[in-house]
């Protein structure tokens, strides 16, 4: 299994609003042009497998949304404009056209696609560049520029034609995916991730429920993780932190056999909807740190991002990671601010009586895995070396799985720079880095370096 799967199709940017709307104005089909543009010029397209497109089938649309709503949209393609004005006055904050039935069925079989290529083993791992977005529609409603969808029905597809047990769903969008939690909160089998901008629910779409104090129901008590962002202007610091002391632990300790990320990049620097400051670099990371996961197998399907320069650049970043090119430099990585550590202090504890990372933190009980994501991690990223020295002993009892996680989240450090070496002894290893460090200085200048011995 190998390659990364690129699924994109032009005809999913043939609609756009046809009445004045302030709101709606924002989602335009440049979205997705020049997303793939960008990935083309960037020389990114050539080096991916080309998966096709196809349409989404009803029984696929039905897998979560009602046979009433489907008959409703399927309606849509024969509406005059004031038809589709009105139509869309039952929903919130979405828009239709004549176009956009066909091309929300394109978007479901595009993300579908990229599951049946991920699952086959054609590919490692790919993204679906999609519109219209899904992670807002329910399962009668369209909402928030979304018809279908596509991450929820993708979800629920995988676990069907594969059987699968646990899937890790990730939504970095700034938007919270209410849809999404609605369709899996009752379902232990499906993790769902959301972090959003929040602000004590002073921000759309002004939920209850999209706080952290929801962690799901039933069954499905636990398996639902919300991340509320109560201020703007959230860095890379912020979104590492809650990598690192929220997601990733509660990620390796479910274990998924498959990742699907909702990819909003109106969580990054400049988009009005947003108004974070998170550089698109930081995709990179974020792709980079959940590509361990599920022994590869990531679906990355596009969802909002409404600044077409930060968007771009972004949908570039992560497509780097899927590839394995190294991720690049953070600079200023530090603590989070007062806001984003509270809120993850109150994840934490909501979620304390579900995970066993968070019963037994602090304790010897803890993984080597949670002690490295936990501690390490956040320890490296704010050091920013530019060498990574890795070195597993005889001594260690290091299992060969929990080594090769490791050393892939450790190698989205210093660019991808890591030397590894296992040895017998580690003052063999402590010479041997002497003489590798005396070259690497002369050569490259190198400043900073880690060294990881486990024993």
């Amino acid at each position: 299994m190998s390659g990364t799967a690129l699924i994109y199709d032009e005809e999913m940017s043939r609609y756009q609003l046809l009445w004045d709307d302030p709101v709606c104005a924002i989602e335009i089909p440049e979205r997705l042009t020049r997303s793939y543009e960008a990935v083309k010029s960037a020389g990114l397209e050539k080096r991916c497998v080309p998966v096709s497109v196809r349409e989404g089938t009803e029984e696929e649309i039905l897998l979560y949304h009602s046979k009433e709503y489907l008959e409703q949209v399927k309606q849509t393609p024969s509406m005059s404009v004031e038809e589709l004005k009105t139509f869309t006055q039952q929903f919130g904050d979405v828009y239709f056209h004549p176009n956009i039935y066909n091309c929300a069925k394109l978007a479901i079989g595009a993300t579908l696609q990229l599951v049946d290529s991920v699952m086959k083993g054609k590919v490692r791992n790919g993204m679906a560049l999609v519109r219209p977005p899904g992670h807002h529609s329910q399962r009668s409603a369209a909402n928030g520029f979304c018809v279908f969808n596509n991450v929820a029905i993708a979800a629920l597809y995988a676990k069907k034609h594969y059987n699968l047990n646990r899937v890790l769903i990730v939504d970095w969008d700034v938007h919270h995916g209410q849809g999404v939690q609605y369709c899996f909160e009752e379902d232990p089998s499906v993790l769902y991730f959301s972090w959003h901008r929040y602000e004590h629910k002073s921000f759309w779409p002004n939920l209850d429920e999209s706080d952290y104090n929801t962690v799901g129901k039933g069954k499905g008590t636990g398996f639902n993780i919300n991340v509320p962002w109560n201020k703007v202007g959230m860095t890379n610091s912020d979104y590492l932190s809650v990598f690192f002391h929220v997601l990733l632990p509660a990620a390796y300790e479910f274990d998924p056999e498959l990742v699907l990320v909702s990819a909003g990049f109106d969580s990054a620097i400049g988009d009005p909807e947003g108004h974070m400051c998170a550089t698109p670099e930081i995709f990179g990371h974020l792709t980079h740190l959940l590509m361990s996961l599920a022994r590869g197998k990531l679906c990355v399907v596009l969802e909002g991002g409404y600044n077409l320069t930060s968007l771009t650049q972004s949908v570039c970043q992560t497509m780097h990671s899927l590839l394995g090119d190294p991720t690049p430099s953070l600079s200023g990585i530090g603590s989070p601010c007062r806001s984003a550590l509270e809120s993850v202090v109150n994840v934490r504890a909501v979620h304390r009586k579900y995970w066993t990372f968070l019963k037994y933190a602090g304790q010897s009980r803890a993984s080597v895995m949670q002690a490295v994501i936990g501690l390490l991690l956040p320890l490296a990223y704010e050091f920013s070396p530019d060498l990574v020295l890795q070195v597993l002993t005889s001594s260690s009892g290091l299992e060969m799985p929990v080594w090769a996680q490791v050393s892939s989240l450790l190698q989205g450090l210093a660019q991808g720079r890591t030397l590894y070496s296992y040895l017998l002894n580690f003052f063999t290893f402590c010479l041997l880095t002497t003489i590798n460090l005396n070259v690497i200085y002369g050569e490259t200048n190198t400043k900073e370096h880690i060294i990881v011995k486990w024993s």
